[in-house]
């Protein structure tokens, strides 16, 4: 959001209409995010002339450091030097007294607003005020973010971290297993798809000829050598 001129107007009927309230003639100078004048007006005219210089360097310095001028007068006035070398610098546009605000709109900064010549001490940053709540009323208005749920309300949601699977360990060395003390029986007329050799006719299965004596193994085989 930009700081036009019609938002600036509106800012400034605003100081206006307070100063009036407070019977206060003030100078009111409203600048845009770069310091530059947008809007001045100088109700006491043609008195006060010195007022407008004033109300232009509060509405500056409150840009440039995008504080209050009343902040800055308080830190500043502690550095030797750092009000004449800033209003030296800036053309004197710079100065220390409370009056100047910086314009925010949605949390950003869009300009600043510097009043002078209030006739009672204070006057200045109530009728500075005044503009900055007529800002904050034009802001266009923000979505409002949902809330989360309380605790108690969230539903419960599965886990969805896989669960992890861990390798067999072996069995330790010197390590016995107990049989189970009643196995189950094995199934009963259940074909078995393991196909072994058959046994010849007398229940050997061809290996009776180790079993002999050398001397039998060889009338066996014929006395073959």
């Amino acid at each position: 959001m930009n700081l036009t001129i019609d938002i600036a107007r509106r800012i400034l009927e605003a100081c206006k209409q307070r100063a009036m309230e407070l019977r206060s003639p003030v100078s009111i100078a409203i600048v845009d995010a770069g310091g530059h004048l947008v809007l001045f007006e100088r109700m006491m005219s043609p008195y006060g002339w010195a007022t407008g210089n004033i109300s232009i360097a509060k509405a500056s310095t409150a840009v440039m450091f995008n504080q209050s001028t009343d902040a800055v007068a308080q830190w500043g006035s502690g550095i030797p030097g750092f009000a004449s070398s800033m209003a030296t610098m800036s053309e004197g546009k710079f100065i220390m007294a409370a009056g100047g605000w910086p314009i925010r709109v949605g949390g950003a900064t869009i300009g600043g607003i510097g009043v002078s010549g209030g006739n009672a001490p204070g006057r200045d940053d109530d009728v500075a005020r005044a503009g900055l709540a007529a800002a904050e009323a034009m802001a266009p208005a923000v979505p409002a973010m949902q809330q989360p749920q309380p605790v108690g309300q969230m539903q419960q949601r599965p886990a969805l971290q896989p669960t992890p699977s861990y390798p067999a360990m072996p069995a330790p060395a010197g390590a016995q297993f107990n049989a189970p003390v009643n196995p189950s029986p094995a199934p009963q007329n259940v074909p078995n798809s393991t196909h072994h050799l058959d046994p010849d006719q007398d229940g050997s299965y061809g290996y009776e000829d180790e079993q002999l004596p050398f001397d039998q193994y060889n009338e066996s085989r014929g006395g073959q050598s």
